[in-house]
């Protein structure tokens, strides 16, 4: 039986989406962006990586491609593409440019309501939420309460919240609250209880996501942020193509956050790992564990997180550089009949202007053993994708997008 595998690297757009100017982000293209930086020398860091962008296992799959598609940008021009690979890029419908909306609609339910969102005031928090977070969290006060960078916040108020026991809570454009506390002082799992407060709190709002965002540290100098973050986040409205792969018998093993994202609805099995390279460890676990019927879902988190938030270009540019490196180790654990399949559920172009999530286009590149391959076009939804692999795996298609599996077996 067959097998699938999609691969998001969290944040990786290719710029294009013909509904950016409605979120201020017109012209942003997190690829085209880095790869113009590399190529003028401004992804150059001593010790880290310089000269131009190199993806040439990503480009062997499509990746050049897709962004000829999606911009016209011509990027990795040269590099023969690999036999049963193919390609395409696809444009969100779904109302925000966050997490939640853009895995959602991979998964074939786009989000077409309007998530709740706090203003960028201080404090940005309605003062009814911030009595009801204290009293029924049994905190002594929150800190923060207004738009902040993960890392600055917990600069800027870890050490008052480690004196004074209240826990750091901040957010952005997108719907989201974080909170931020100390796993040892605050304690781990209070912080999680906490947030389920929170969560409860949040519903009527339509807040998308309470995130917990634990850090070690006893000074700004050395708090760093702990792999223990953990997402909770409202559950689909409706089932997705997780639901239906499940129903039909099969597994679907979670890599990284994509249990969160889905409120562990649909999930099998998770898998974790402190950072992109760990967490690829796990991915290729699973590709050895997968049966037949399983769907095998990773999300790769660092390159939103830790680059594309922080308009770091050098460090997102080496990530992306690292990731193609192994990208050769999963495609040898392919066999005919599976499906890989790389993409990404926005952008965060790092050369943007503010901190926030760009409105992009994002690309599908993959291979197919077996299988023709080719162009499969520019899609007008992500849920092309799990249309795709609901027809690969044999089970019911969802209401929302086409496959284009006929175009990778060569067939009209």
């Amino acid at each position: 039986m067959a097998r699938a595998f999609v691969f998001v690297l969290d944040s990786f757009g290719i710029g294009g989406a013909a509904d950016a100017g409605k979120y201020g982000d017109a012209g942003a293209d997190t690829l085209g962006h880095i790869a113009e930086a590399c190529a003028a020398g401004k992804g150059d860091r001593d010790g880290l990586r310089h000269g131009p962008l190199l993806l040439p296992n990503m480009v062997a799959l499509g990746l050049g491609e897709a962004a000829r598609i999606a911009t016209g940008f011509d990027f990795g021009r040269g590099i023969t593409l690999a036999p049963s690979s193919f390609h395409g890029a696809a444009q969100e419908i779904s109302a925000g440019k966050d997490t939640p909306s853009g895995h959602w609609e991979i998964a074939g339910l786009p989000a077409r309501f309007d998530w709740g969102y706090f203003p960028d005031t201080v404090p940005a928090f309605p003062a009814a939420l911030t009595e009801a977070m204290i009293r029924e969290g049994r905190v002594p006060g929150i800190l923060a309460n207004r738009h902040a960078p993960g890392t600055t916040v917990i600069e800027d108020f870890g050490e008052e919240h480690i004196r004074t026991g209240k826990p750091i809570c901040y957010t952005s454009v997108d719907s989201v609250l974080q909170i931020a506390a100390h796993e040892e002082h605050f304690g781990l799992q209070r912080l999680y209880d906490f947030c389920k407060v929170v969560r409860r709190l949040c519903d009527p709002l339509h807040v998308g996501r309470v995130i917990a965002r634990p850090f070690l540290g006893e000074s700004r100098d050395t708090f760093k942020r702990t792999p223990n973050r953990k997402d909770f986040s409202v559950p689909p409205p409706e089932p997705t193509l997780l639901d239906r792969v499940v129903d039909h018998g099969g597994k679907v093993i979670a890599v990284g956050k994509i249990g969160d994202i889905f409120a562990h609805r649909g999930i099998s099995e998770v898998r974790k790992g402190a950072g992109n390279m760990a967490m690829f460890n796990a991915a290729l676990g699973t590709m050895d564990d997968a049966k037949g019927g399983d769907f095998v879902f990773a999300n790769f988190v660092d390159f939103d997180t830790e680059f594309g938030h922080r308009r770091d270009v050098p460090g997102y540019a080496a990530a992306l550089e690292a990731f193609d490196r192994r990208v050769p180790e999963a495609l040898a654990k392919l066999k005919e009949g599976d499906l890989f399949l790389l993409t990404a559920d926005h952008g965060n172009d790092p050369t943007w202007h503010g901190t926030d999530h760009t409105r992009e286009r994002i690309p599908i590149a993959g291979l197919a053993p077996g299988m023709k391959g080719g162009a499969v076009g520019l899609r007008p939804t992500f849920s092309d994708i799990g249309a795709t692999v609901a027809e690969h795996l044999g089970i019911a298609p969802g209401g929302n997008g086409t496959s284009f599996l006929k175009a990778l077996r060569g067939h009209a």
